[in-house]
């Protein structure tokens, strides 16, 4: 079992991250490292302080369908073309707007690295 980890450009707006604000598109890491922790992604923000956050793999690949949420994540849809990632945390609210192509990639390819059927 290999580590997937992607790049992707993202949208995010933020309190927790004063240099990060609203600027545009910006690179965000997503990580999958099954001998690690087969069920989650970890999604790493740039900004002052890189801020990695862990969301259990199952939230993303529902939440390119419907609204869902676990603990301080949220998900949900936004139109047919992107989806929404929101972490709340002690520094503040972080919104994460990505292509769904980009994260349906990216979940493929984690469910083809461990031999798993990709959920529909």
């Amino acid at each position: 079992m290999s580590v997937v980890e992607q790049y992707a450009r993202a949208h995010i707006v933020t309190d927790a991250d004063p240099l990060l604000g609203d600027r545009g598109a910006v690179p965000v890491v997503l990580r999958y490292d099954p001998a690690t922790d087969p069920r989650s992604v970890r999604v790493v923000l740039p900004g002052s302080g890189p801020r990695e956050f862990v969301v259990p793999r199952e939230l993303l690949e529902q939440g390119l369908r419907m609204p869902v949420s676990h603990g301080e994540v949220q998900v949900w849809p936004c139109g047919r073309v992107q989806t929404v990632v929101e972490f709340h945390t002690a520094r503040g609210v972080s919104v994460v707007q990505f292509e769904n192509k980009v994260l349906t990639r990216f979940l493929h390819r984690t469910h083809a690295t461990t031999a798993e059927p990709v959920p529909h």
